[in-house]
């Protein structure tokens, strides 16, 4: 793990097995949290694979932006510069919604695509309107009061039901209500980036590689319904849907997405070969 100078600034990095000639899988977080979301998928998945995962910049470890909203063209960029960098030529590409939005505009924007790729869903259109009030009060309050104060209206959108209410999952729901505590003040610019992007639905089509959409049967954010509108758009794209789990499906069911994951990428393997 370091710092990689990317696009003029530091980015944290996570790389399993540097220079490693085999096949590579990047790691694309959510908004608020870091590559630590995918821990218990890199740490099953790296034995197999070279697992490369890191904070977008203005988030987590990485350093902070100066840009007032930090676009998702950006963060797509970022991900082809670290493989650039790390001299990666392709890779399997897994983003979870903000980070899945990077996945979408590099697959048909910037052929060979990362490939295949698999999005724990980010809806394709621009963030509906319906959606941008209680959005940006919530930026307000982590901008001037700190995130600390957001937490119990944010966990809901975050976590499904089960992940909430569970009495077995009392720990890891306290230890993940104290990450989301401990985010930076400065993530309203991540935030606003994510609140302003435009769509790209018209853009799926031009999608060729092997995807995978998953999504939580208990997801707010990106209900399942939703889910499925992107997979319909993306041609051949496979729809699965992970019980008992809401939008930060690769924390609350780790074991059931890094199975799903497993399955799909062994699956192109075997069709490629």
């Amino acid at each position: 793990m370091s710092c990689l100078r990317i696009r003029g600034d530091d980015l944290w990095v996570e790389d399993t097995d540097p220079g490693a000639d085999r096949e590579t899988i990047l790691f694309s977080h959510g908004l608020l949290w870091s590559s630590e979301m995918f821990a218990d998928q890199i740490a099953s998945l790296k034995s197999e694979y070279r697992c490369v995962a890191w904070d977008h910049r203005g988030q987590g470890r990485s350093a902070s932006s100066s840009l007032p909203a930090i676009d998702m063209d950006s963060l797509t960029l970022d991900a082809l510069s670290i493989m650039d960098r790390l001299r990666i030529p392709a890779a399997h590409f897994v983003g979870l919604r903000l980070g899945g939005f990077a996945g979408l505009r590099a697959a048909p924007r910037f052929p060979p695509p990362p490939t295949p790729l698999a999005l724990l869903p980010p809806p394709p259109g621009p963030e509906p309107r319906g959606n941008l009030p209680k959005y940006r009060v919530l930026g307000f309050v982590a901008r001037h009061l700190g995130v600390q104060h957001t937490v119990d209206a944010v966990m809901p959108v975050m976590f499904g039901k089960t992940f909430l209410t569970d009495p077995n999952l009392q720990a890891k729901r306290a230890e993940w209500r104290g990450r989301l505590a401990a985010s930076r003040d400065d993530i309203w610019r991540a935030l606003a980036g994510v609140l302003e992007r435009p769509g790209i639905e018209h853009e799926l089509p031009n999608i060729c590689c092997p995807t995978l959409v998953l999504v939580g049967d208990e997801d707010k954010a990106t209900p399942p319904a939703k889910a499925e509108q992107i997979a319909l758009g993306i041609p051949g794209a496979r729809l699965e849907l992970v019980s008992g789990a809401g939008h930060t499906s690769s924390v609350e069911q780790p074991e059931r997405v890094t199975a799903l994951l497993s399955e799909f990428l062994k699956q192109q393997v075997r069709q490629r070969d």
